[in-house]
């Protein structure tokens, strides 16, 4: 039997993502860092866990959702935009849940948006009544048409939907929007934001109740604890007792800080996890507010 055939159950993870495309990298980066690791199959389809029962399946962005749904996959990396339109367009056929989003992963981030004709005086979603917009996301194009109660005519494209206007297919687009530059070399300008998104792990409508459970479960702790590390650094001074209140409140987003006296009565030395970006301005800021011996460590793992 190929180790890729779905099965009622199963105690290894298996994970679903993009075999190539701007998701790809990231997400293996990601589960590296969660101290995952794999043999790859000669086919390039599929990775074997190594140090973990956890396996990679290497699809199209596209396929993931319906995997998941299928039970062939329990995880996948796939963009919000991608498993929202599935998911949308499943309740348009009267389909339960099947995936739900769990984790949002902060790569890959993009807008679908509306566009319009450079020429075009933007006036608001009715503007677009009795229109056609072209579109390669129908089933979120048209609940938010519904939404707006606007009537018009979605046109499916499976790709290049910038040039619809031109074409004289569409009078305009809804699109994903990452620099805007493909916009801007087509005569084409966002005007309208339908869905905010990135990368994030996507994974069953209902909880893992075998022995993939546990698995589950340890994954998402790590991959909680290497999400929270990424721009965190160990933040390490000292500090006269008197000048603490006022360093604390310009570290807003760094963790209660540990505290040991060098000698009775002497500054304090500090440290605390910062989550946030450690900048020369930020640093600077904090000595001259009393900080002295600043330094900075970037942190590959916790357990706290």
């Amino acid at each position: 039997m190929s180790p890729i055939v779905a099965s009622a159950t199963r105690d290894r993870l298996r994970i679903a993502i993009q075999k190539s495309g701007r998701l790809a990298e990231p997400a293996r980066a990601l589960l590296s860092a969660c101290g995952l690791s794999w043999r790859e199959s000669r086919d390039k389809l599929f990775c074997y866990g190594e140090s973990l029962p956890v396996d990679l399946l290497l699809v199209r962005d596209d396929d993931i959702p319906g995997l998941i749904a299928d039970g062939v996959c329990d995880f996948g990396v796939v963009g919000r935009n991608e498993l929202n339109e599935q998911a949308a367009a499943r309740a348009r056929f009267g389909l339960s849940d099947a995936y739900r989003e769990m984790h949002a992963l902060g790569f890959g981030g993009c807008r679908l948006m509306l566009a319009i004709p450079e020429t075009w005086d933007w006036q608001g979603p009715a503007q677009l009544e009795g229109m056609r917009i072209a579109t390669s996301y129908p089933a979120i194009l048209s609940d938010w048409l519904e939404k707006q109660g606007v009537r018009a005519s979605v046109v499916e494209l499976s790709g290049s939907v910038e040039i619809a206007p031109k074409l004289g297919t569409a009078d305009l687009i809804c699109d994903l929007v990452s620099s805007g530059a493909t916009l801007l070399a087509n005569q084409l300008k966002p005007v309208e934001t339908l869905l905010e998104s990135e990368a994030v792990l996507a994974g069953p409508a209902r909880e893992l109740e075998d022995q993939r459970a546990d698995l589950a479960a340890m994954l998402l702790r790590r991959m909680e604890g290497v999400l929270k590390l990424k721009d965190s650094k160990l933040l390490m001074f000292r500090a006269d007792r008197d000048t603490v209140p006022a360093l604390l409140r310009l570290l807003p987003d760094a963790d209660p800080p540990t505290y040991l006296a060098a000698e009775t009565g002497g500054p304090l030395s500090l440290q605390t996890m910062c989550h946030g970006l450690v900048t020369w301005q930020r640093l600077e800021e904090l000595e001259r507010a009393g900080a002295q011996g600043l330094m900075v460590l970037s942190v590959e793992r916790s357990l706290a």
